[in-house]
């Protein structure tokens, strides 16, 4: 089992951003932190040491910001996980850090927590850039960041990189790639940008649209270009592709999320947070005032979302899960979880993208191939409608 924590504040919302989060004072921060510590007690009686004692794989700190928290903020989360729960001497413990909220006193205080490993939204080197999606940091802030954190025995970094930016170019993103794969982190997740309805930048960007103006954003050949780039740039020095949108030196694969990609079950604790346990889909209340007035013992799930999964629903979940990993699923595995033939549900639609040159099958193995990984949202989706 895997454990989630949501910390839902940051000190400004992105521009891009449509996440369960937002600003908020330091009070709020403080009562927030309260609530959570009785959320983990609430858990805890259930799946930890009083309860069923699930062993705890990895934890991994959320956001928002969780980085806005103050060091004894984090250490008290981190003592009350430990006590309630049974989490594994090996277990890795992530948490994201924005380079304007985060400073030395902070990372000590992660490190002496348990917290093993962080995750650091830079998304360009580029200010430029970073000012045109509303970022509150610089590069050289994301720099002195990375730094401290390795003076403070962080071995273990992911860095975040979006492309398609807007006023981004192939040049400029390439750049970034080449300053970031200089400093030589152990994972590096590679995004492309998406405008989501509702937020300022997709505000701004249907604004220019309407009135004809260069939006500023690249174009589709140029955006297919940094993909590529960053495939093979990464690749060239020393970065797998273990996943779609993720890349390790070898051995710092992000054993969190691959646990959500095979199936693991998952607690999810703080604002809307989402839980996956034996085969049981549940999401937290989002209202922060509801959240914020709940007592020790109180349910903190919405009962509106609480979804039990369907066995068509768990196969496909294994499917388009699954083949985000480039090793893809296995058809023993398929097998054994669900007690039929793979080639029964899938077969025929598994076939037809094998001769798209979508799929590729190699004995019990299925995965995607380079095309495949291109077009991924059409092969998955197949497997949900299926």
């Amino acid at each position: 089992m895997v454990i989630y924590i949501h910390i839902p504040f940051c000190k400004k919302k992105c521009d891009y951003c449509d996440f369960l989060s937002a600003p908020a004072v330091d009070e709020t921060i403080e009562s927030y932190v309260s609530a959570l510590i009785k959320e983990i007690s609430y858990h805890g009686e259930k799946y930890g040491k009083n309860g069923e004692n699930r062993s705890i794989e990895t934890v991994f700190f959320g956001g928002g910001t969780p980085s806005i928290l103050s060091g004894n903020q984090i250490e008290a989360i981190m003592n009350k996980l430990k006590d309630e729960f049974s989490i594994e001497e090996t277990a890795e413990i992530t948490m994201e850090c924005n380079p304007g909220t985060a400073d030395k006193n902070k990372l000590v205080a992660m490190k002496n927590s348990g917290i093993n490993r962080l995750s650091i939204g830079l998304q360009t080197a580029n200010d430029n850039e970073l000012k045109a999606v509303g970022r509150i940091h610089t590069y050289e802030e994301f720099l002195n960041i990375f730094k401290m954190a390795r003076e403070c025995g962080f071995e273990n970094i992911n860095v975040d990189l979006m492309s398609a930016l807007p006023h981004q170019t192939l040049d400029s993103y390439k750049e970034s790639l080449r300053k970031i794969v200089n400093l030589r982190p152990e994972h590096i997740s590679a995004y492309s940008l998406i405008l989501e309805e509702g937020t300022p930048l997709f505000d701004r960007i249907e604004a220019l649209n309407k009135a004809h103006q260069p939006n500023g954003l690249p174009d589709e050949d140029e955006e297919r270009a940094m993909y590529y780039l960053t495939k093979e740039f990464l690749g060239d020095n020393g970065y797998e592709r273990y996943e779609i949108s993720n890349y390790a030196l070898k051995n710092y694969e992000c054993r969190h999320n691959i646990a959500y990609w095979i199936r693991k079950d998952y607690i999810g604790m703080g604002l809307g947070a989402a839980s996956c346990i034996d085969n049981v889909r549940m999401k937290n209340i989002s209202s922060l005032n509801e959240y914020l007035q709940l007592n020790e013992g109180d349910n903190y799930l919405d009962s509106s979302e609480t979804e039990v999964l369907s066995e068509e629903e768990k196969m496909a979940e294994f499917m388009f899960l699954g083949l985000r990993l480039t090793k893809g699923i296995s058809t023993r595995k398929f097998e054994e979880q669900f007690g039929v033939a793979y080639d029964t549900i899938y077969g025929s639609i598994t076939q037809k993208h094998i001769n798209d040159g979508l799929l590729e099958k190699n004995g019990e193995n299925i995965r995607l191939t380079e095309l495949g990984m291109d077009v991924c949202n059409v092969v998955m989706s197949s497997y949900i409608l299926c």
